[in-house]
């Protein structure tokens, strides 16, 4: 399977959408899906065939995200991309996270960001991304303010984690905002 791939100097970006998961699915064993979604467990690839099982998409609602894979290795470390995409809307949600403490704190989200922005805004044709963060979450809220979000307010109990609902801040980037 051929995958769209990204580059910076430190990450491959392989880019994945409905159309890579159903060609996988239809085509990888179980141990080669494990290894394609960079995953360690059984238990992990359950949770993935029954997410896809249940559907990803609707008629106006789709995904697409890139693995982080270290350019030295090829090891997963983490994602970034657009999991909410209203296609009618040109809007989607930015999600992303680095799996291992110990890859944590190192810049590849940084790195990673301005392919992902570029991608979304110039091959996707979005007006507007979206992202919910939660208000403890430093990281993610320097992020994106350095990439010229812009606050939107704040939502209490909107996200749903660990057994508790947590508020979320709102940003927004425009496509006539990003440079």
């Amino acid at each position: 399977m051929q995958f769209n791939l990204l580059q910076t100097s430190r990450l491959l970006l392989k880019e994945m959408n409905p159309q890579v998961y159903s060609s996988l699915f239809s085509t990888c064993d179980d141990e080669q899906l494990k290894k394609e979604f960079g995953l360690n467990s059984t238990q992990e690839l359950e949770k993935k065939k029954q997410n896809f099982n249940n559907g990803f998409t609707m008629f106006n609602k789709s995904f697409t995200y890139f693995q982080l894979l270290n350019k030295e290795n090829e090891a997963h470390i983490g994602w970034c991309g657009f999991h909410t995409w209203y296609t009618q809307h040109a809007r989607a949600e930015i999600g992303y996270t680095i799996w291992n403490e110990t890859d944590r704190g190192k810049g590849y989200m940084k790195e990673a960001f301005p392919l992902i922005l570029d991608f979304g805004f110039n091959s996707m044709n979005l007006h507007r991304i979206e992202a919910f963060i939660g208000p403890e979450n430093k990281p993610s809220l320097h992020l994106v303010r350095s990439f010229g979000f812009t606050q939107e307010g704040h939502l209490r109990e909107h996200y749903f984690t660990n057994n508790r609902f947590e508020d979320s801040v709102v940003f927004s980037l425009l496509k006539n905002e990003y440079k």
